[in-house]
């Protein structure tokens, strides 16, 4: 598989630019999963994974083959994502308000029985979801690519272009931020369902 990669990228910058077209359709929708769950929206992560494919073909003749090419083309697009999302968390401050698009799909409920299970888990996810979309750009980059893809530490670090060491610190910050914001929205709407019962 990556033996045909650097074919590919071979024939590409051979003239053959047809060739980078494969690539595309190789590796687009592991990135746009990625993206998708840095970015809380679908139409967003389908440019950024857009514009970080345009930047991999504008920047092909850089490709050294230290690494994989599927590595450098997710680092392309994870700091693509968090350079989007830093622009948009000044955008919110400038604007002071707005919802995030971004919609959370229910739980299959033929996986319970318990009726209102459905609901209640989807309703955990859209506060997990809203906590990520909190966090830093950096802190939620580190938190999606460890808890929810399983990268490694190494390749995290390849790919942010940092030390392991800050990447540990990272993610153990963005966990703890993460917690605390999850047990201070708890607390908050607990008075709530008290006053109603």
């Amino acid at each position: 598989m990556t033996a045909d990669d650097y074919g590919l990228i071979a024939a590409c910058l051979a003239g053959r630019t047809e060739s980078f077209g494969a690539l595309v359709t190789r590796y687009q929708d592991r990135l746009f999963n990625t993206v998708i769950r840095l970015v809380d929206n679908a139409e967003d992560a389908r440019d950024i994974v857009q514009e970080a494919f345009l930047n991999a073909y504008q920047s092909l003749y850089s490709f050294k083959g230290d690494s994989l090419f599927f590595t450098w083309l997710y680092r392309i697009a994870v700091n693509t994502a968090i350079s989007y999302r830093r622009k948009q968390k000044v955008l919110l401050r400038l604007h002071k308000g707005g919802e995030e698009g971004g919609s959370v799909e229910p739980a299959d409920p033929s996986e319970v029985s318990r009726p209102g299970h459905a609901i209640e888990m989807a309703e955990e996810e859209r506060r997990l979801h809203e906590a990520l979309g909190r966090l830093s750009p950096e802190h939620r980059a580190v938190l999606v690519m460890k808890d929810l893809e399983g990268q490694k530490y190494e390749e995290m670090a390849e790919i942010l272009d940092v030390p392991i060491g800050t990447i540990r610190s990272r993610l153990h910050r963005a966990r703890l931020e993460l917690r605390d914001i999850l047990v201070k929205d708890k607390e908050e709407r607990k008075p709530i369902s008290e006053d109603t019962e």
